[in-house]
């Protein structure tokens, strides 16, 4: 049965996914940009020390007739508190994030809308990621479930109840499982970028934070718990400002807040608050 529930699971990403693939030429809008962020707080479990971190970014987001695409990869270079694998320089990690919306409203011709929400989405999509330390995760994720879209005066807002089901590997020696499925569990996740106008300065406050339920046991056989994720940014429309071209450069700060990072408990580096320093180049 439970593999029957993970194969029907991944039929519906992977048909959102398709959708998606298919529509690509018939987009409505887009915005596209590289990042940059920086921050010199970052944790790893196990590791009781700061870990200097330089990410880039590109993300894409796109509407069409039916719904919207949302791509994120990250690319992640720590500094040799965070070591790659039989080396003294850092560690090297990529993290790709896709989802896929179908609105109902667009689906039915009248948005489903009630109180504050004006419409309601079936998201679906994936996490998958790699990174060269001896640890070797190679997490792949899925995710399904339906999403709040918000009525805000600008930009948008959006809560999801996703089912989620992972599974991941662990190359070091201390893990007694090298390949791991954890346990089907539930994601809380708010994504919002909304802008406003401070004054005389163009300005957005963007972010996302996950709730992610217990998964069951991990590598060693250990209970994990509650994980909690927040990155958020405000941000200034320097582009705006300095030559006027609008959503073109951003620069700002941000902050990461994580707990009991990937269901870890009762060890170093579990827990983050992280300011980071970050820019955008919209194209």
């Amino acid at each position: 049965m439970h593999d029957r529930t993970t194969r029907q699971f991944a039929t519906g990403v992977a048909l959102l996914a398709g959708l998606a693939a298919g529509t690509a030429q018939a987009a409505t809008w887009s915005d596209t940009f590289l990042g940059y962020r920086y921050g010199t707080q970052f944790t790893e479990p196990g590791n009781p020390n700061d870990v200097e971190k330089h990410v880039l970014q590109f993300t894409h987001v796109s509407g069409y007739s039916l719904g919207q695409n949302f791509l994120n990869l990250d690319v992640l270079q720590s500094n040799d508190a965070d070591p790659a694998s039989g080396s003294e320089s850092g560690a090297t990690e990529a993290y790709l994030t896709y989802r896929h919306q179908l609105h109902f409203g667009k689906l039915l011709d009248e948005p489903l809308a009630f109180g504050p929400v004006k419409d309601v989405g079936l998201t679906g999509g994936f996490d998958l990621n790699t990174k060269n330390t001896e640890f070797a995760p190679r997490k792949r994720m899925l995710v399904m479930g339906p999403t709040l879209k918000f009525d805000v005066p600008q930009g948008f807002l959006d809560l999801s109840l996703f089912y989620a089901h992972e599974w991941n590997h662990c190359g070091a020696g201390f893990c007694e499982v090298n390949e791991i499925e954890f346990d089907p569990y539930y994601q809380i996740n708010l994504a919002w970028g909304l802008p406003f106008e401070l004054g005389p300065l163009p300005m957005k406050f963007q972010g996302f934070y996950n709730y992610n339920h217990e998964k069951g046991e991990d590598y060693q056989g250990n209970a994990t718990e509650s994980e909690q994720l927040l990155r958020t940014a405000l941000m200034l429309d320097v582009g705006r400002l300095a030559w006027g071209e609008e959503n073109q450069l951003w620069a700002g700060v941000g902050y990461e807040y994580w707990r009991n990072k990937f269901g870890n408990h009762d060890k170093p580096g579990v827990d983050t608050d992280a300011p980071t320093l970050q820019v955008e180049w919209h194209f």
